[in-house]
């Protein structure tokens, strides 16, 4: 058969056909496949595999030293989990911590974001590099040297305190006095969510200010109606990450004590019980349970927040 072609008619790129383009992407899935590989084989090398030889552990009775064989107990370790007196301690002694430290780490950077991003603030950028300069000092460092600004004997705290004819506390011995002092380490690296914050607060529509002026608005209003809803994603994000990080503290009270829990047990917090079970005492088996079930209490607790979040967090683009 001949087709004729009108002259003058417009000439259109012939399409591929469809076994041509199912061609090009089998090549393109297999290129992406190859590409992702090695981060698949360090998933799996270095936390799948890992992570249910670990659950497999806390059904045994498997010891890092002993010469005896690993043998399989069943729920023993989960039992004990539930009746074991140090468990309950360390959960407390971290609920206690983090009543302190959430609020703190969440408040703190947004009041200090929302006084950077001030028009009438001289020197903000400068401002923002003195926030953010302590976030790079490596944190055992740092830890280390708030040890002996904090000593109740010859720290400079103290000695100000004494100035002023006040009798500062020994902060890192007193169990009064420890949640603080470790808050305000924490506070010693802020200098992140701090840049966040100020990221989403200049993102803020500024006619929306000027709208709410008109209309009679003071600061705390604007910063209330407006601010907060929407930078509500930026709080539902650290709200998160701070979670996390409460559940598995254990850098800080390391260094401090040496894991000794001192004073009286104040900074032995969950996760570094489950250190000391498994490194120092060698009890792998029970150590494992413990991690998985911190791991299991922070599923939880996050997957709450995420459900909780349809009620406060707002995105500016959603449906």
């Amino acid at each position: 058969m001949t087709v004729i072609v009108e002259e003058g008619a417009a000439e259109h790129p012939v399409a591929p056909s469809r076994p041509a383009r199912s061609s090009l992407a089998r090549r393109r899935g297999r290129a992406g496949i190859w590409f992702v590989m090695p981060w698949i084989l360090g998933f799996f090398l270095w936390y799948a595999i890992p992570m249910a030889a670990s659950l497999w552990f806390s059904f045994t009775d498997y010891d890092l030293v002993s010469d005896e064989p690993m043998q399989f107990i069943g729920l023993e370790n989960w039992v004990r989990l539930f009746n074991d007196a140090d468990v309950h301690q360390s959960v407390l002694v971290t609920l206690k911590f983090g009543a302190i430290a959430l609020p703190v780490a969440i408040l703190f950077p947004m009041a200090i974001a929302y006084l950077l991003v001030a028009k009438a603030l001289k020197g903000r950028e400068g401002f923002r590099a003195l926030f953010y300069l302590p976030s790079i000092i490596p944190f055992v460092a740092a830890v280390l040297i708030f040890n002996g600004v904090f000593n109740g004997q010859i720290g400079w705290v103290n000695k100000i305190l004494a100035i002023f004819g006040i009798d500062g506390p020994d902060w890192f011995h007193d169990e009064f006095w420890i949640y603080p002092s470790l808050v305000f380490i924490g506070l010693w690296a802020v200098g992140n969510a701090i840049l966040i914050f100020i990221a989403a607060m200049k993102g803020v529509p500024a006619d929306l200010y000027a709208a709410a002026r008109i209309d009679g608005a003071g600061e705390w209003s604007s910063f209330r109606h407006i601010t907060i809803p929407f930078i509500s994603p930026i709080i539902f994000y650290n709200l998160v990450i701070t979670l996390i990080g409460i559940f598995g503290y254990f850098l800080v009270p390391f260094v401090l004590n040496n894991g000794s829990g001192a004073p009286n047990g104040a900074t032995q917090f969950f996760a570094l019980y489950f250190f000391r079970t498994g490194f120092q005492f060698f009890d792998m088996g029970y150590a494992a349970t413990l991690a998985w079930a911190l791991f299991i209490v922070a599923v939880v607790t996050t997957g709450a927040l995420f459900w909780s979040a349809k009620y406060w967090v707002h995105y500016e683009f959603e449906g």
